[in-house]
């Protein structure tokens, strides 16, 4: 436990930031897509490009929104666990609860 308090204060926990496995079914996803904005991005002429560029930036915000809100959803339901875990009187009957 005082380990990860100590990563937590000196900065060394960024959840947001993950390697990406070189074989894993996300690398390849993430292969896909390079190669697929590629083709496209030869198919089109200036104003094209530009709008691919805006549709990747807005969905990359997206994205990010997404895993953000998705951490702290799941954040909380670990401590609601954890919380549940040390509630004493939670109907267990063989602690005598109702």
């Amino acid at each position: 436990m005082r380990n990860t308090l100590e990563d937590l204060y000196y900065g060394n926990i960024a959840p947001n930031v993950q390697d990406m496995a070189p074989n894993s079914e996300l690398k390849r996803a993430t292969d896909r897509v390079t190669r697929f904005e590629n083709q496209l991005t030869e198919l089109l002429d200036d104003a094209g490009q530009a709008i691919l560029a805006k549709l990747i930036e807005s969905q990359q915000e997206i994205d990010s929104i997404t895993a953000m809100e998705n951490f702290i959803l799941g954040f909380r339901l670990g401590a609601k666990i954890v919380m549940e875990c040390m509630d004493e009187n939670d109907g267990d009957i063989r602690n005598g609860g109702d």
